[in-house]
């Protein structure tokens, strides 16, 4: 089986192999298990690769270079108009040589192939939608008109479509999925230290404005002024790194609060294993790996209800659904802080259903979808 990629994450080549963010390419070598010869279309540059990056795992990849674009300003649309021939005679010659057509979405690239595979109405394909499907949530013109496409079974014909949670009213092409870290192998017993030593957070993710890192640091400031011995490890690279940092200097945090940085999955692994909470504050999420991963070794997540996340927590039965409220967020973790066994209670029920979600159940449905 030919199997074609269509994916806007950036790639690497270094020493004749090609690297991307580790947590997508872990994902795609599993589907990759399934095809005999790989094109990928996507942006790629030399360099080298960094702590989270991983390389594709497979004896036959064939890769088609595309240039990054964007639709942020006129400019920017100015110079995407002069880029776009060259995207889609690409994107068009890959899928006419494809047995099967795998659609990485939301992003620009996955826009482009969600016009260009109607062309393509017999082939085989699955799109991976990895954002929030909430069609009543507030997203940009280009996702929203990606969701569109990809639920139009006349536009959209013999694929299916994976995305997370469970939504009424789709149509039929709609298979709600999931994503997964860890194997049946490292379902390992956890048991976490009390709080007589301090009690550890842990963020995981771009240190980026839609992340809203910051409001993590806030929520540790404030337990900190109430009294709590409590530390947060912030994991990620990302644009708010230098106010984060003034941030803590300017408040005396940096006692309390640390930049780790982008790490590998062993070293994540272990700071979960640590750790008591995971946060994410985040503004929108398809399914936060960071919040699977957190709860597949017992840490309680404190997370917004965007995308599928209430769902996740079981409405607030396995972790914490945050108000964006300083004084009501506190309250809801001071709650679990006083009572370690209501917060061992919800560990235990986070760590449960997280582990129903592991790599080797993800291959299974993965064989299912390309197994004819």
């Amino acid at each position: 089986m030919k199997f074609v990629i269509i994916s806007h994450v950036r790639h690497l080549k270094k020493n004749n192999k090609y690297f991307g963010y580790g947590p997508y390419v872990r994902e795609m070598n599993i589907w990759l298990k399934y095809a005999d010869e790989i094109i990928v279309v996507a942006p790629l540059s030399e360099g080298n690769p960094t702590a989270i990056d991983l390389s594709y795992i497979h004896s036959s990849i064939s890769f088609k270079k595309v240039l990054s674009f964007n639709l942020t300003s006129v400019g920017d649309v100015f110079l995407t108009i002069l880029k776009l021939p060259s995207i889609f005679w690409k994107i068009f010659w890959a899928m006419k040589e494809a047995d099967h057509i795998h659609l990485r979405c939301p992003g620009n690239m996955g826009l482009m192939g969600c016009i260009i595979q109607i062309l393509f109405p017999s082939k085989t394909k699955t799109a991976k939608y990895a954002g929030n499907w909430d069609f009543k949530s507030k997203q940009s013109w280009s996702y929203r008109l990606q969701k569109w496409i990809l639920s139009n079974t006349f536009l959209t014909r013999n694929m299916q479509v994976l995305v997370y949670g469970n939504w009424e009213n789709q149509s039929k092409n709609i298979k709600s999925f999931f994503t997964a870290t860890y194997s049946e192998y490292e379902k390992v017993s956890v048991e976490k230290a009390d709080f007589k030593n301090g009690i550890k957070f842990i963020f995981v993710g771009s240190l980026v404005a839609g992340k809203k890192p910051l409001y993590a640091v806030k929520l540790i400031e404030a337990l900190i002024n109430n009294g709590y011995n409590v530390t947060l490890d912030l994991y990620g690279e990302g644009e708010e790194r230098n106010s984060l940092e003034n941030y803590m200097l300017m408040n005396k945090l940096k006692k309390y609060v640390v930049l780790k940085g982008n790490q590998n999955k062993e070293t994540l692994k272990a700071s979960y294993q640590k750790s008591h909470f995971v946060i994410l504050p985040s503004k929108s999420e398809g399914w936060p790996k960071a919040i699977a991963e957190g709860m597949f070794w017992g840490c309680i997540p404190i997370v917004t209800k965007v995308s599928c996340v209430p769902y996740m927590l079981d409405y607030g039965k396995r972790g914490i659904l945050l108000e964006m409220d300083l004084n009501k967020d506190i309250e809801q973790i001071e709650k679990l802080i006083v009572n370690q066994n209501i917060f061992s209670e919800k560990s235990q029920k986070a760590m449960e259903w997280s582990r129903n979600f592991t790599t080797d159940v993800f291959e299974k449905e993965i064989e299912k979808l390309l197994i004819k």
